[in-house]
């Protein structure tokens, strides 16, 4: 019918056509789409050797025809420095966070991907013990231990993360230091073992990570306001190691 594309695009013609729809002045140059074994759902765009590349994660290979259009937009215009359509956004936002497509990520992660970390026992806090010791405080010591250890580098804006593809508790090198107290990584400690407690729930297509049931937990650790403070004021003065 007229008006319709009677054949299926191939990767190319798409990343092509949605050139042309952000800068109709400019002719599209030669496009290569390659799908990659990353070890994540990562997408890259750049211009090389007089070409777009485009380098896209093997598990998206199969993805919708609109999402792999909605991919498009986003890559391209952060290329060119666009503000991203919002239903190009959110077209693809909902996609990833669809049960089948979050378990194959997590799949993916797990048996492609590695987690470098540092053994758990610092120089200044051993984060077994204290693992050891809020399972018994506060979940009857019937927590499951999972991979626990320190990161290979000192992030001030993530102390700590939850990975559910490897099942590791990571907490940032910043405080295992004497300056750092114990009751500031007995509290983000605690926060990670709650995202085993409480598991990221999906309302409505979106991720929910941090739960009512998860906020009210968290609140109920003593010293709450404490750690909460020493993060938000002292942290940030503290001087960066070699």
């Amino acid at each position: 019918m007229q008006g319709e594309r009677l054949e299926k695009e191939t990767p190319e013609q798409v990343y092509r056509r949605v050139f042309r729809e952000l800068k109709p002045r400019t002719a599209p140059p030669p496009v290569l789409v390659q799908y990659r074994r990353f070890a994540n759902v990562n997408s890259f765009i750049e211009f090389k050797e007089g070409r777009l590349l485009v380098r896209i994660s093997d598990l998206l290979q199969r993805a919708p025809e609109s999402v792999q259009e909605a991919l498009a937009w986003i890559l391209l215009c952060k290329l060119f420095r666009r503000r991203i359509p919002a239903r190009h956004r959110d077209r693809y936002r909902r996609y990833l966070n669809e049960d089948e497509v979050t378990r194959a990520v997590e799949r993916l992660r797990h048996e492609r991907g590695r987690k470098s970390i540092l053994p758990p026992a610092g120089e200044h806090h051993d984060l077994l013990r204290v693992f050891d010791e809020l399972n018994f405080r506060f979940f009857h010591g019937l927590m499951s231990q999972p991979v626990i250890g320190w990161s290979q580098t000192e992030s001030r804006n993530i102390l700590g993360h939850y990975d559910a593809a490897h099942n590791a508790i990571v907490l940032s090198r910043i405080l295992d230091r004497e300056e750092a107290p114990a009751l500031v990584v007995e509290y983000v400690m605690y926060h990670e073992m709650l995202h085993l407690r409480h598991p990221v729930e999906r309302r409505a297509g979106r991720r929910c990570i941090h739960t009512a049931e998860f906020r009210k937990a968290e609140e109920e650790f003593p010293g709450f306001e404490q750690a909460r403070n020493w993060m938000e004021t002292v942290l940030w003065r503290l001087p960066r190691r070699a």
